[in-house]
């Protein structure tokens, strides 16, 4: 097969140059919106984490185990109600994003190895579906930090941490 072209023989140049082309127009779209993508991607992510917290401490949500009960503060459950609440907190106003978000997505790994991975190593059927979720985002906010939509980036110009 020779270069530019296609297992069936087509030109393949064309078919690149389209798809770079659309991709080019996509991107630039797309990336004059990059900050505010990023900053609701933050605020999403730190809200939902924080109901987790929310219903481990407070019993909110169904509580522990669907009983309406809260953990014991400092328990496991606790503790990680605790991480979740105020690291969700901090995730949604932008303070020490990084720092919070490499701390839960370490809190989400051990999470995996207690209470999922005993129950099977395919996260749909173990239920860990959305704790890998939840490192995969950590992931990425540890990458990207606080953003320009942040208190830290409003009082200070910079990230503490």
């Amino acid at each position: 097969m020779a270069s530019g072209t296609t297992c069936d023989g087509r030109d393949s140049t064309l078919n690149n140059q389209s798809k770079d082309e659309m991709y080019s127009l996509l991107g630039r779209h797309v990336k004059s919106y990059e900050e505010h993508i990023y900053f609701v991607f933050r605020v999403l992510v730190g809200l939902l984490f924080m109901q987790h917290g929310a219903q481990k401490l407070f019993g909110l949500f169904g509580g522990v185990s669907g009983s309406g009960s809260a953990a014991p503060l400092l328990g496991m459950y606790g503790v990680a109600g605790v991480i979740e609440l105020i690291g969700g907190l901090l995730l949604v106003i932008g303070v020490l994003t990084r720092l919070v978000a490499l701390i839960a997505a370490g809190q989400m790994v051990v999470a995996q190895f207690i209470a999922h991975l005993p129950d099977g190593i395919i996260p749909i059927q173990n239920g860990g579906e959305l704790g890998l979720l939840y490192i995969a985002a950590f992931l990425v906010l540890v990458l990207y930090g606080s953003g320009q939509y942040s208190l830290e980036h409003l009082f200070l110009d910079r990230e503490i941490v």
